[in-house]
């Protein structure tokens, strides 16, 4: 796929080598995201780390993935795959590029098996080795508020206690691409990443969901749940 930008369909003829095509375009996405949406990044009580984490944040726009992303340094970011939706990300001719490009996780939220379930690939695709962005409220907000979580996180979490969940606190993003916009408007963001927190034992589903979505509202410049 990444040799077809190239317009090349013979990949042994191929002059740069398709990891070099898609280390490219990630650099080069990587720069336009940081341009557009002119993000500050915070670490509050935490530190970047390779160590396997997720990466939870809120909610509103589609570029929030690769401002995530483009917010870790380097290192980092080549050990973390943002989960995305395949119905979205699949479509098209651009999207697939930049799914790949980043490396996503692309998860079928419309077909969902007993024995495969999202929270089982996730977990698999991970291994011992990569950590994850993933936005618990299910889809975007409208941006001045963070949405109710869903399960998903806990789920993941039950399943992998000792991972670190990080939470992530996106301000503006809804501005920068508006919701059923398609071009960026350059604006001042901000992300913050907060001090991790874990599955304590025995915490209900409920009591977890919230903590962790406190966690976010907690790192926000303005109190977005008035």
């Amino acid at each position: 796929m990444a040799c077809e930008l190239l317009g090349c369909h013979n990949e042994g003829l191929c002059i740069l080598p398709c990891f070099a095509t898609r280390m490219l375009t990630e650099l080069f996405l990587t720069g336009l995201a940081r341009f557009m949406s002119g993000a500050s990044v915070r670490w509050v009580d935490c530190q970047p780390d390779t160590c396997q984490r997720v990466y939870y944040a809120n909610h509103s726009s589609h570029i929030d993935m690769l401002i995530v992303r483009a917010a870790l340094p380097r290192d980092v970011r080549e050990l973390t795959r943002p989960i995305a939706a395949k119905d979205y990300w699949s479509k098209g001719w651009i999207r697939p590029h930049i799914a790949k490009a980043y490396n996503a996780m692309l998860i079928d939220r419309k077909s969902v098996k007993v024995h495969q379930s999202p929270i089982d690939i996730m977990l698999s695709e991970m291994g011992d080795k990569y950590s994850v962005i993933l936005f618990p409220e299910g889809g975007r907000t409208d941006g001045d508020q963070v949405g109710q979580f869903k399960s998903g996180l806990y789920y993941l979490s039950k399943k992998r206690p000792e991972l670190e969940l990080v939470p992530v606190y996106l301000h503006n993003m809804g501005r920068v691409l508006p919701r059923d916009e398609y071009l960026p408007i350059p604006l001042l963001s901000s992300v913050t990443f907060g001090a991790p927190i874990w599955l304590e034992s025995g915490e209900a589903k409920n009591d977890f969901l919230a903590r962790a979505r406190q966690a976010i509202l907690d790192l926000s410049p303005i109190d977005d749940d008035e």
